[in-house]
């Protein structure tokens, strides 16, 4: 079991920059992966990046180029470094660690760019 917290979200301007960062309640050493999410009004949660425990990533093609997901396991943390932010990147951003048996997920940060 594992408790996550995000923090780091709020208002920027359009091509601004911003930093998430997921604080997990224990060692992420093995965890396998953990990603971010974000939800925007009226739309659907949707993958925006994934590390591995190995440190290979993944991102949205909407992100790519644009935000950086990485990892500090000394400080049981994954963070989600996003630049030149775009209107359409406003939403709720949640941290999640996906397992066998359930997923977990923090409560999220919002993010609100700006036009």
């Amino acid at each position: 079991q594992v408790q996550l917290v995000e923090s780091g979200g709020g208002l920027v301007q359009r091509g601004g920059s911003l930093r998430l960062s997921c604080l997990a309640s224990r060692s992420i050493v093995r965890i396998t992966g953990m990603g971010w999410y974000r939800q925007a009004p009226g739309k659907e949660r949707e993958l925006v990046a994934f590390i591995t425990r190995g440190g290979n990533t993944n991102y949205a093609d909407s992100v790519k180029g644009r935000f950086t997901i990485s990892r500090e396991n000394a400080k049981n943390t994954v963070y989600l470094q996003m630049e030149n932010l775009k209107h359409e990147d406003t939403a709720v951003y949640y941290c999640n660690v996906p397992t066998a048996a359930v997923d977990y997920w923090g409560q999220g940060t919002k993010v609100t760019v700006s036009s």
